[in-house]
């Protein structure tokens, strides 16, 4: 399957030629006409399975998020304090998950995501006992880490195992998972602390996380197009460097890392945010504010749609448009614009991401796994800079402050695209590249 074939090539600039160094994680192509499709056997199921991996994810990776004011409170300490336990969870995960994608290259994708779920529940189990901050930050940090082995797992399990029509609608169903996980933690925990405690609060969702770990386990079928890798240093060493060499992945990795800035630091800082004048809302009210991640839910389901109308590059364009006047929006002291900035921001995100996350995974033929851990890195450090940066510029200047670093990061993901515009017309002119 070429980048080509795929439209890969539209997304953000020209489509990169094979790597030549690695093809062991390659589909094998006789088998491409028996992978799922929808309506076929099986697929339900995987997007069921991979829907609720998604879920506790999130969940369980931004647990903390909705309650850092009441996790402030008990620590004594300021936001840009507590937002380390977000920072260490997401930080943790960004620089795991490359290891990760190369154990699943040799052990399979199925076998790494199901390790990662347990170990990541079984320390959700362990955070609300933690005696102090240090030891909070320290358990996400673990926690993160195990967390790891399941988004490029999961992406590279979806290119292998679906049909190229379909693994769009594939990842995006995957990332309205993460925002269904991302909605609901944050509700349940914002309603369950109000009355309880963050501590109580963060246990439910660790229970939560394990009943979903074992129906994921039960629900994914087996992988029947998985060929094992090496784990030999060298081997993955070259994997890397050939997808970092390419510029097309240069630039999906860092829109994603960009994108996710914005998130991380907007959704870090709300919370305190609208417990301040001239909001003062409770700890439940801020947690509901979280039900617009179902409009991230629609629009990244619905993103395959979106690029068949308007092109890769077009969806890059019009995802940052919405996110951007959801920023400017969100000024407005005004709980009613603040709810419409964020779901103009949430929408915007998830379609950027699902859009450029499905791009790195059509365009990789080879090394799939690491191509998407690379990207998942640049994302997840995009989180743990958002969340550390956005809480700094709050505190700093409010909410503007937050708002600007936002701005500035919009702008870059469409300076980018611009970019790859540019390169894309370059690659047309000169005619296709030759098959050697």
């Amino acid at each position: 399957m070429s980048p080509a074939s795929t439209g890969a090539s539209t997304t953000v600039g020209a489509a990169p030629s094979v790597p030549s160094s690695v093809s062991a994680s390659s589909p094998v192509s006789s088998a491409v006409d028996s992978r799922m499709a929808p309506g076929g056997p099986g697929y339900r199921r995987m997007s069921f399975a991979l829907f609720l991996a998604g879920v506790a994810t999130f969940a369980l990776l931004y647990s903390t998020q909705a309650l850092l004011p009441l996790v402030s409170g008990d620590f004594g300490v300021a936001a840009s304090e507590a937002s380390w336990t977000v920072a260490a969870a997401t930080g943790g995960l960004a620089l795991f998950v490359l290891p990760m994608s190369a154990l699943s290259e040799r052990f399979g994708r199925r076998t790494v995501m199901t390790a990662s779920l347990a170990v990541a529940v079984i320390v959700a189990l362990l955070v609300p006992f933690a005696p102090s901050l240090t030891a909070l930050v320290a358990l996400r940090a673990v926690q993160g880490a195990a967390l790891a082995g399941l988004p490029a797992s999961a992406t590279a399990y979806l290119a292998e195992e679906v049909t190229p029509k379909a693994l769009v609608t594939a990842i995006g169903l995957f990332v309205a998972g993460n925002s269904v996980g991302g909605m609901s933690g944050r509700v349940i925990t914002g309603w369950v602390a109000q009355e309880w405690g963050w501590r109580v609060a963060v246990g439910v969702i660790g229970v939560i996380a394990v009943g979903c770990a074992v129906a994921f386990r039960l629900l994914l079928p087996a992988p029947e197009h998985f060929v094992a890798g090496s784990l030999r240093p060298r081997v993955l060493a070259r994997t890397v460097r050939d997808h970092l060499a390419d510029p097309l992945m240069r630039r999906l990795y860092a829109i994603g890392a960009l994108f996710m800035t914005v998130f991380g630091g907007v959704y870090t800082v709300i919370g305190y945010r609208l417990t301040e004048a001239p909001f003062g809302l409770p700890q439940g009210v801020i947690g509901s504010i979280f039900l617009v991640y179902l409009v991230g839910t629609v629009s990244a389901s619905t993103a395959g749609r979106l690029v068949g109308r308007l092109g890769r590059r077009g969806a890059l364009y019009a995802a940052g448009g919405t996110t951007a006047a959801g920023l400017l929006v969100s000024l407005a002291d005004s709980l009613p614009l603040v709810l419409l900035g964020l779901v103009l921001i949430t929408g915007g995100f998830f379609a950027g991401h699902a859009v450029a996350s499905s791009a790195v995974s059509k365009t990789a033929t080879a090394g799939r796994a690491q191509a998407s851990a690379l990207y998942q890195s640049a994302y997840y450090v995009g989180s743990s800079a958002g969340s550390t940066v956005g809480a700094v510029a709050f505190h700093a200047g409010g909410w503007s402050g937050t708002v600007g670093v936002g701005l500035l990061a919009v702008i870059g993901v469409v300076a980018i695209t611009v970019l790859g515009t540019r390169a894309a017309r370059a690659a047309a002119r000169r005619g296709p590249v030759p098959v050697r």
